[in-house]
């Protein structure tokens, strides 16, 4: 065999083991694709998600993982659309449906696609699927907080709540922020409106200044139309109490403490089983203990000095230690009705 031929075959054998070294460092690449109702940066639901991926990819290298996002997909039959062609492509170790509204879609897709991990929320169901994960948050314990912490707050003894539809986690913490209020201040007053959408901002702006025109001098909300909300309580100079992501820069000098969703802790266990071979029938959900959910100060509020913030805290403490201990149950479960009661 000449030379140039042993140099040619030399150089092949290079280029098919630099190819196999590239398709391997491919096939190691964590893929997600996600879909959510509103904006990346909508300050709720959907950035408290979009955040989790980047903290994941940040902590992983995007080397190691990469994902997409589509967001703003508030109509089901789109997010089906989308749902339907990544898992038909094949390319994703993970499809997220980032939406209690999608739960219909997971549960018909994901028996189509079995070697496709699923994964949905806020819900626990994971339809009896073992290729659908679930996820969920008690946001009613930051509620609770939160609660405790407005009646602190009001000088009226009037809160007002905005909430956008009776479900999920929305519900959990609207619930957990009115008993938190009421065992502080049991003379407290807490008004609720559910506005019965997510994302109508002049449905929420209007259901604000309802409660500040009947005494409302601290505001909450949760889901993406809470921006309304923020600028009422803005144009008031009132407390804003907020939940699912932070809403620290927005709502500026009124903005108090935040209830941040972080579900990288969820994403970084279902990407842990997923190595190991379990695609889904697992349920998970944010709590104060597992650090999934994370009370937060704002940084721009000017009412408070150091040693407001350091008090401030202190409560915040006391509280979480008690919730997590078991000493405080912030829902507790109503016993069972029986016969003649």
């Amino acid at each position: 065999m000449s030379k140039q031929i042993r140099l040619i075959l030399l150089v092949v054998g290079v280029l098919m083991a630099l190819t196999m070294t590239v398709v391997q460092a491919q096939d190691d690449v964590f893929r997600v694709a996600a879909v959510a109702p509103s904006a990346t940066n909508d300050l709720a639901f959907s950035q408290s998600m979009y955040d989790a991926l980047v903290a994941v990819q940040e902590e992983m290298g995007e080397d190691a993982f990469q994902f997409d996002f589509q967001d703003g997909t508030f109509v089901v039959d789109d997010a089906a659309v989308a749902l339907r062609e990544w898992a038909a492509s094949g390319e994703y170790d993970l499809i997220i449906a980032h939406g209690s509204q999608y739960g219909a879609i997971v549960e018909e897709l994901a028996p189509e696609f079995p070697e496709t991990s699923f994964a949905w929320g806020t819900d626990k169901n994971t339809f009896g699927l073992d290729n659908v994960f679930a996820y969920t948050a008690a946001s009613e314990q930051g509620g609770y907080i939160n609660g405790v912490l407005s009646a602190l707050a009001s000088q009226s003894g009037v809160i007002g709540v905005v909430g956008p539809i009776e479900v999920g986690d929305a519900k959990l913490y609207v619930d957990g922020f009115v008993a938190g209020a009421t065992a502080t201040n049991p003379a407290v007053t807490v008004n609720v409106t559910y506005i019965q959408s997510f994302s109508d901002v002049p449905l929420a702006t209007e259901a604000a200044n309802a409660h500040v025109s009947n005494g409302a001098d601290v505001l909450t909300g949760t889901a993406q139309m809470v921006v309304g909300p923020i600028a009422v309580a803005q144009e008031n100079d009132i407390p804003w109490f907020g939940t699912q992501s932070s809403q620290a820069e927005l709502s500026a000098a009124v903005g108090a403490v935040f209830q941040v969703y972080k579900w990288e802790v969820v994403l970084n266990d279902i990407i842990a089983s997923i190595g190991e071979g379990v695609l889904g029938g697992e349920s998970y959900t944010l709590t104060l203990e597992n650090g999934g959910l994370v009370m937060e100060i704002s940084e721009f509020n000017e009412r408070l000095d150091e040693a407001g913030v350091t008090a401030l805290q202190s409560i915040i403490d006391t509280y979480t230690e008690q919730i997590v201990s078991g000493d405080l149950v912030v829902l507790p479960e109503e016993p069972e009705a029986t016969p003649g009661s």
